[in-house]
């Protein structure tokens, strides 16, 4: 391995997208270990802690002057699966045409990983002055609810990150175009993930003498319901941060429609009136539920007495699930059996404190900056670092074209960064390394 492979951004990248660190079922050790053997070869300590020895995770930390609390910069580098996809270019190749490297988790999240391991380099080799120390966390299992990765080390080894009280994970500082200006929107909380399985019950028979009003009609008249109602608006201050945000930057332009969001007695009508964009808006002003298992039925001649939908919930930061509960309740009716199968709690709280300078290190680099807070439906594995209080900020810059959809690529077919993107998020990255007190 070449010991300078840190000051080549796009090449380390590269080097990441070609292992095959799918989840599932979750193959990260090699990507792991190599990121390990560039870090001892750069002169960085570390520790490799795992939950399962095929699936570790790394720590690595800088000392600090200790004028700053320390900073902790982590990411992933398991990927979602290519299957059914068709690629213009091989997912796991990295090649580059047209401008760009192609490949699964170039944008989630093997770049910002490149971004961070880049700079936290950088800094240690050039004996940075650092403000407080850096701790370096990258993990395994993201993907598929962080088992064996975040949530691992914040249950098994919570001390590594004692006094942390700003992270950087993702995804935030890419560019995003509204009203013919450059936002630079930087992630400070997300939703809540929560999954609940709904059964329906009914009597039971041969299929060739039909059942009126049995499991299967009350299941589709729940799913009606889901489909057809919306569930309460709910204003939280994060949100209004953002939308408060944007409706500044273009007050001249669509401002004062977006400022109209903030009304509850007309975000509905708002977001419906917006067509496609409303989909943005939609889950950041309401829980939501998305009905994405079925199971019902064993033998065709038989009529099921029994049929589960296996709900995909998010709710809102700020929110509890005994709210969430009494407003899906509300909207299903009492027939149906409601079991939570598991819920992930996130931050109550936004601290803001460090927004401005990230904000001030982007409009450094581009005047036409605009930076705005940015509220994730997604969920990422800030919601456990949330746990030991630790603010996450989605800080992965990138300088994107007015054309590239960035929400429309992750995690789909061709999944692809510009040329020389994980270059300027290193140096954006390398910038907090210096100022971050």
């Amino acid at each position: 391995m070449s010991v300078d492979l840190y000051t080549r951004p796009d090449d380390l990248l590269q080097h990441l997208i070609r292992f095959e660190s799918t989840n599932p079922p979750g193959k990260e050790g090699d990507c792991i270990h190599f990121i390990d053997d560039l870090l001892h070869e750069a002169g960085i300590e570390t520790t490799i802690l795992a939950k399962d020895s095929n699936r570790p995770n790394i720590i690595a930390r800088l000392k600090g002057n200790g004028n700053a609390a320390p900073l902790l910069l982590y990411g992933h580098v398991d990927v979602v699966p290519v299957t059914g996809q068709r690629w213009t270019h091989p997912p796991f190749s990295a090649e580059i045409h047209d401008g760009y490297i192609w490949g699964r988790g170039t944008l989630d999240m093997k770049g910002a990983v490149t971004m961070m391991l880049c700079a936290f380099i950088q800094a240690h080799v050039e004996q940075w002055a650092l403000p407080g120390d850096v701790i370096l966390c990258i993990v395994s299992d993201e993907e598929v609810g962080g088992i064996y990765g975040a949530r691992f080390l914040v249950e098994e080894h919570a001390h590594l990150f004692d006094g942390v009280r700003y992270a950087l994970g993702e995804f935030g500082g890419f560019t995003s175009f509204l009203g013919g200006k450059r936002f630079y929107p930087i992630m400070v909380t997300e939703k809540q993930c929560c999954g609940i399985r709904a059964t329906l019950r009914g009597a039971s028979g041969h299929g060739s003498n039909p059942i009126r009003g049995g499991a299967m009609a009350k299941a589709a008249r729940m799913l009606a319901a889901l489909d057809q109602k919306h569930l309460p608006v709910h204003i939280t201050e994060p949100i209004k941060l953002m939308i408060d945000a944007y409706s500044a930057a273009l007050v001249d332009t669509v401002g004062p429609f977006l400022q109209l969001l903030l009304d509850p007695a007309q975000t509905d009508a708002i977001i419906e009136g917006m067509g496609d964009q409303g989909r943005v808006f939609y889950p950041l002003l309401h829980n939501t539920v998305s009905p994405n298992i079925i199971r019902g039925g064993d033998a065709m001649n038989v009529i099921p007495p029994e049929v589960t939908v296996d709900f995909d919930v998010r709710i809102l930061p700020g929110l509890t699930l005994e709210d969430f509960m009494e407003e899906l309740r509300t909207l299903v009716g009492d027939e149906p059996e409601l079991e939570i199968t598991y819920f992930d709690a996130g931050s109550s709280r936004v601290d803001m404190g460090m927004f401005d300078l990230l904000g001030t290190i982007l409009c450094e680099a581009n005047p036409e900056a605009i930076p705005t807070p940015l509220v994730l439906p997604a969920v990422t594995d800030g919601r456990f670092f949330a746990r030991l209080g630790i603010q996450t900020y989605g800080f992965t810059p990138m300088q994107l074209a007015e054309d590239f959809n960035f929400g429309d690529t992750i995690h789909a077919a061709d999944e692809r960064i510009p040329v020389g993107a994980v270059g300027f998020g290193a140096r954006m990255i390398g910038e907090v390394l210096r100022r971050f007190s």
